[in-house]
């Protein structure tokens, strides 16, 4: 088996490029380096820069290194920039998909993994979201991660290829400090980013119908992340593997902000209040997920908390910022 990892040397690819390497899996990685750093891989993973939009690149990779499976994490993921360029977003991970599944299915690989979002629920007003809870994403980078999953399904049926989606909740931390979120838009890293400029963090609201008022999310370890996609590889590794599963990859517990400020800065020492703003559009007060199929379907369970995502996120900040502002 050899995999080919698309957007593999970004943030959460180099952590899946590294769990499946460590597991004894044959990695290859494309990434257009956009966002990734081709520092992150181990020594062992060729890297081949490119776009998943390139199709005769994408041929030639999967000729060239005898590719038996995909997992594609290639994509913008920025939701405000979503809203402001939406044709870009529809065009690389929408666009990419297609071309990727294209040569594919033109190649006869039988495996493919795709990242998904949970921002293809959009707002749901439940306790816990499960699978079937009804899809309304509300920008447009929900939208194409609900689109590429109808497209990766779609494809597995008309070509028989055997898919997984993994649908992700807040993803946090890092397994070792020069894999950490280099990124300022994921509220952890935001916080530091705040912290680091001598400013206080921010909640944006603190009147939602929750235990303090502020938002509940669920979230993930990049670590147990990486591994769920190691899972989900086995999976379709397995001879018996066959037609498409969608599952959702979080803890099953809720976090409110004030919560995990509160966190950060028992961790980094500095304690200073939270100033509260107005609402953001389009929070939902709450988003917990569902980790029960998961466990039945992948065998995969989260095993780090939210202390050690912040920890782990902390040193990595120190690593790649000194303990300063990132502007």
């Amino acid at each position: 088996m050899t995999w080919l990892i698309t957007g593999g040397a970004g943030y959460i690819g180099a952590h899946v490029a590294r769990a499946m390497t460590d597991a004894g899996e044959r990695v290859l990685v494309l990434d257009d380096l956009s966002a990734g750093f081709p520092a992150r891989l181990p020594a062992d993973v060729p890297l081949v820069e490119g776009s998943a939009l390139d199709g005769d690149l994408l041929k030639r990779v999967f000729a060239e290194h005898a590719v038996t499976g995909v997992v594609h994490l290639a994509a913008r993921k920025q939701v405000g920039e979503s809203v402001a360029q939406p044709t870009r977003y529809y065009r690389e991970n929408v666009g990419g998909l297609a071309t990727l599944l294209e040569a594919v299915a033109e190649a006869g690989i039988k495996r493919f993994l795709f990242s998904s979002s949970a921002a293809v629920y959009g707002n749901p007003d439940v306790d816990l979201i499960t699978e079937d809870t009804p899809c309304a994403p509300v920008n447009p980078y929900g939208e194409t991660k609900l689109t590429g999953e109808w497209l990766v399904r779609a494809a597995g049926r008309a070509h028989g290829i055997s898919t997984v989606c993994l649908r992700y909740f807040n993803v946090a931390g890092a397994a070792a400090p020069e894999l950490a979120d280099t990124g300022v838009f994921n509220i952890v890293p935001m916080v530091f980013d705040r912290l680091t400029r001598d400013e206080a963090p921010r909640i944006f609201g603190d009147d939602y119908p929750t235990s303090d008022g502020t938002c509940i999310r669920d979230y993930i370890h990049v670590a147990d992340l990486a591994e769920a996609h190691l899972a989900a590889a086995r999976r379709l590794n397995a001879e018996d593997a066959s037609g498409d599963l969608t599952v959702n990859i979080g803890r099953g517990e809720g976090v409110s902000v004030r919560e995990l400020i509160t966190v950060i800065g028992e961790i980094t020492g500095d304690r200073r209040p939270a100033v509260v703003e107005a609402r953001r559009p389009g929070d939902a007060p709450r988003a917990v997920a569902s980790a029960a199929l998961a466990a039945e379907a992948l065998g995969w369970t989260a095993r780090r908390g939210v202390r050690e995502m912040v920890e782990s996120a902390w040193q990595g900040w120190l690593l790649h910022h000194g303990g300063r502002s990132s502007g």
